[in-house]
């Protein structure tokens, strides 16, 4: 099966098909929070939110090297690449709700390198499953690593945290930004300033 069909079945079974036992526990907290499940606006929320949820954190169900598959290429040399703005949309385990932002990704290769669609999907991976920023950042970085094996490589994420924007301090302009720096990038600061001077707009 191509990756493409894989992931079509994949998008298919979370948007058709429910988990009944999930949508029986969605069902019980509705009414513990002192709705009525049976009205009319409710009746399929509990399924509904059941397929959210196995999307939303399909990440535990799928390995970087599915991703990654075959799209890894022999380098041409040993310049910086970098990516940026790479959305991403997770959920924060201490409150199961949603963070969501943008990966900028640095390497310089050593004997490979990957497909650009590839790093998105990578991203993924980690953040659709419950998640703190840091480990989320530090993941990618470290993923990318045993991938590529490159010299170096950065991975720098700045996100809006819902915990802190709908609830608690109720902050709504603030940002997190967290950074992973590996090989070159962590051992040489003019690699590490020009990643970062990269990321500027």
């Amino acid at each position: 099966m191509s990756e493409e069909s894989a992931s079509s079945a994949l998008h298919l079974e979370f948007d058709e098909v429910g988990d009944t036992s999930m949508s029986q526990l969605v069902s019980e907290l509705i009414g513990r929070l002192g709705e009525n499940v049976e009205r009319e606006g409710l009746i399929k929320t509990p399924d509904r939110v059941s397929r959210s949820l196995s999307y939303l954190t399909s990440g535990y169900r799928t390995s970087v090297h599915e991703v990654v598959n075959d799209a890894l290429f022999e380098a041409e040399g040993p310049e910086m690449i970098v990516v940026k703005g790479i959305e991403f949309y997770s959920m924060c385990e201490h409150h199961l709700l949603p963070f969501f932002g943008r990966a900028h990704i640095g390497y310089i290769p050593n004997t490979q390198v990957l497909g650009l669609s590839k790093f998105a999907r990578v991203v993924d991976v980690f953040a659709r499953r419950l998640q703190l920023q840091e480990r989320l950042t530090s993941q990618v970085a470290d993923a990318l690593m045993e991938v590529l094996q490159p010299r170096g490589l950065a991975v720098v994420t700045e996100a809006s945290h819902l915990c802190m924007m709908m609830r608690g301090v109720e902050k709504q302009g603030s940002t997190t930004r967290t950074s992973a720096m590996r090989g070159v990038f962590r051992e040489d600061a003019r690699t590490r300033q020009e990643f970062l001077e990269a990321l500027r707009p």
